[in-house]
């Protein structure tokens, strides 16, 4: 179950970081209101996780899954860069997260 819960709290954290372009910088109350609820429930599923996870995993998986998630939606959502060397980076942080969860105890 702990697994469950960090993959849903770093799904959560793909929206919150992307949803934050939406605030305009937390001036806009409703996009404001939902990157706040979604990053509350995120640290909250992370805390969740983290009872039966090390710490050290748990919070690397979490920040790995949010990074390439939200580099994902910047270049779909936002047609921001998919270069061939931007491409490379986000795989070799989806293999340090895979390694950190089959390395895992």
């Amino acid at each position: 179950m702990h697994w469950t819960y960090l993959i849903i709290a770093a799904v959560l954290e793909i929206v919150w970081a992307a949803g934050l372009k939406s605030t305009a910088g937390f001036t806009r109350l409703w996009p404001s209101v939902g990157v706040i609820v979604t990053m509350a429930a995120s640290m909250f599923l992370l805390a969740l996780a983290a009872r039966g996870l090390p710490i050290g995993t748990a919070y690397a998986v979490w920040t790995g899954i949010g990074a390439v998630g939200t580099a994902i939606a910047g270049i779909i959502l936002f047609s921001e860069s998919a270069s061939p060397a931007r491409l490379a980076c986000i795989a070799l942080i989806i293999t340090g997260v895979a390694g950190l969860k089959f390395l895992a105890k």
